[in-house]
């Protein structure tokens, strides 16, 4: 009985050599890169059928959805407006606060509107707009798509020799790319009232003072630089949102997995294109 049992017993399982856990860790990262790749692959399919629908539907206003294209304006931008000005507002204020802390000991605190102006403009005013739309809109638009496809919507728009894309994404990216210039507008103008409060009560800095040395130093080249941004980060957000809401399956678990993946993906994207814009800008001394 005890040779039966030594021999039923488990044998312990050999710790991997270290070959075997590098070829495991090239393994698993091939498998992600060819994850990465593959999504990338879709997202610009995805990206090209709605620009080739823009054009096809442009010529012909018969085709326009004007009603559906306001209400997402409604949606995305003017129910966003509180929101962005009180984040904007408050980061503005947190920004001129710690800038005037560290520049008080150089005894350069004029410099803090430099900061907040030069940050707002150019970073902070489009990069927070496009991330409180990626949170808000993208997962709003992919939990929309989602549910239609799960109710069996879509097979329905189908059906009716409707096209989903141009019924469905259009008005809502086109709302998009209007929505988060206006916020991000919005976003810049509130960062410097933020940090111009700041300035006002802990400096001394008047706000005539403030604002000659926003008009004098800083140019509408920072302006620019900022605001022609949101557009992209607009139809990024946009089609990933409705992208993932496609992608949905049968089950309502299904739709909180890809809405959880589309904020996630889209913050990510929008992280990811402010930081190679900022380099392409900084190298081409804008």
């Amino acid at each position: 009985l005890y040779a039966v049992a030594d021999a039923m017993r488990e044998k312990p399982v050999p710790e991997p050599d270290a070959p075997a856990l590098v070829v495991q860790f090239l393994n698993e990262t091939g498998k992600k890169v060819e994850a990465v790749w593959d999504l990338s692959r879709i997202l610009i399919g995805f990206m090209g059928q709605i620009i080739a629908t823009f054009f096809a539907v442009l010529p012909k206003p018969k085709r326009w959805r004007v009603t559906p294209f306001v209400a997402a304006i409604q949606d995305t931008g003017l129910n966003a407006l509180p929101i962005v000005a009180l984040l904007t507002f408050l980061v503005g204020a947190v920004v001129a606060f710690l800038g005037a802390t560290v520049l008080r000991d150089f005894g350069a605190t004029i410099y803090t509107i430099n900061l907040v102006a030069f940050s707002f403009l150019r970073e902070f005013g489009v990069l927070l707009a496009a991330i409180l739309l990626a949170g808000r809109t993208a997962s709003a638009f992919t939990a929309q798509i989602g549910a239609m496809k799960v109710n069996e919507e879509l097979d329905a728009i189908r059906t009716l020799g409707l096209d989903p894309v141009e019924l469905l994404v259009l008005p809502r990216v086109l709302a998009m790319m209007v929505s988060l210039p206006i916020l991000t507008f919005v976003g810049m103008i509130s960062g410097l009232l933020g940090g111009a409060l700041v300035c006002i009560i802990a400096l001394d800095i008047s706000p005539a003072q403030f604002m000659a040395v926003v008009g004098r130093e800083i140019g509408l080249t920072h302006f620019l630089v900022g605001f022609s941004k949101a557009p992209v980060f607009a139809f990024l957000i946009a089609t990933i949102g409705c992208l993932e809401g496609f992608k949905v399956g049968g089950s309502a678990q299904s739709v909180g997995v890809h809405t959880t993946s589309s904020v996630v993906q889209s913050i990510f994207m929008v992280i990811l294109l402010d930081a190679i814009a900022a380099l392409f800008f900084m190298q081409m001394g804008w």
